[in-house]
């Protein structure tokens, strides 16, 4: 097995102090050792980057193929064709890339990113195909969420089925698009529905995602469970921040005459989230939890420092006041992991 260099350290070391408590022989201890190796260099890192240089570069030939003249004509020549052909010729191509990635993930599933670049140029396809679909069948009543609502099925469908986690990941950015969209058809457009303002709309996407994490980690599919978790607790928190910024209001007029209180109660609820969600990260060990409500806790501080006392404090206050909160951090942090230390080595030793 092949592990980064830090790895490759902190194995040796469990593994020397294995054999020292005498909880494996000098034998197994030199078998173990012989198993693991230093992966020299992040293939895997490279193949990621790589994949996105290649994406971007297919966006440049692309556009640039477009800007030739004759290239040019070709096209409007072929987007002469009414949408709704369109729209059937695009939806085809999309199917296609689909099942090529379908087929290459059975064939080569080590293959991972290629396949997932596959997929990824399938669901901008599809997005195409929709949009031109909306065109043809356009009545004037601008109901398009109900495509996008289409799309989200089709994203999640082939994410949860594949699987793959950047298509997860799309149908769920898709969601929030139809979220948004849909209620604000809803509503006339307005900025309220049910007495909600857009940001309060996502908190309650944010808080059903991150309850339906709970459930999918229970069940058979548990594998988009984390993706699930964090695209939860990303409309949650950005959601809770805005709100703690300007509360449930839909236009700047009103919300200048906003008292301090009640975007003060805003603040509190984003902090106590952030507070309950890092006790949840710890009690079950979920480090996507923790890492959410730590980072936007500390995020809610220094926005209502900012708010409150960046033109009446003196700048040096605020970064010594920054130090002194990340030492307290790192000093718990350090408390922690001395005593599950301490832990490990009373189990070794019993």
């Amino acid at each position: 097995m092949l592990v980064k260099k830090k790895q490759y350290a902190f194995l040796l070391r469990v593994i020397d102090s294995w054999s020292s408590k005498d909880i494996i022989n000098d034998d197994q201890a030199i078998k173990l050792k012989e198993s693991i190796g230093i992966l020299r260099f992040d293939w895997k890192r490279l193949a990621r980057y790589s994949f996105w240089i290649a994406a971007i570069s297919l966006a440049i030939s692309i556009f640039t193929l477009v800007l030739d003249d004759v290239i040019f004509e070709i096209l409007k020549n072929l987007f002469k064709m009414p949408p709704l052909f369109k729209s059937i010729i695009i939806a085809f191509c999309s199917v296609a890339f689909y099942i090529w990635g379908f087929v290459r993930r059975q064939k080569k599933p080590d293959k991972y990113f290629t396949n997932e670049s596959l997929l990824f140029i399938g669901a901008i396809l599809t997005g195409v195909a929709l949009a031109f679909l909306g065109v043809a069948v356009d009545t004037g009543s601008g109901h398009f969420s109900i495509l996008i609502l289409f799309a989200v099925l089709v994203y999640l469908g082939i994410g949860i089925t594949f699987p793959s986690t950047l298509m997860w990941v799309t149908g769920l950015l898709a969601l929030g698009t139809w979220l948004g969209t849909e209620t604000g058809y809803l509503s006339g457009w307005g900025a309220y529905f049910l007495g909600m303002n857009y940001p309060l709309r996502f908190v309650l996407l944010g808080v059903i995602l991150v309850a339906a994490s709970f459930f999918l980690q229970k069940s058979r599919f548990n594998h988009v469970a984390n993706s699930n978790s964090a695209m939860g607790y990303l409309y949650l928190f950005i959601s809770l921040w805005i709100m703690s910024i300007f509360g449930n209001y839909g236009d700047i007029t009103s919300w200048h005459s906003a008292s301090v209180t009640e975007l003060l109660i805003w603040s509190l609820i984003f902090g106590l989230t952030a507070l309950v969600t890092i006790v949840i990260g710890l009690k079950n060990d979920d480090s996507v939890a923790r890492k959410f409500g730590i980072t936007f806790l500390f995020i809610n501080l220094y926005t209502k420092y900012f708010e409150y006392f960046w033109d009446v404090a003196h700048k040096a206050v605020f970064f010594a006041l920054l130090a002194i909160s990340f030492w307290l951090v790192g000093r718990y942090s350090e408390r922690v992991y001395n005593l599950l230390k301490c832990r490990i080595e009373d189990l070794n030793n019993d």
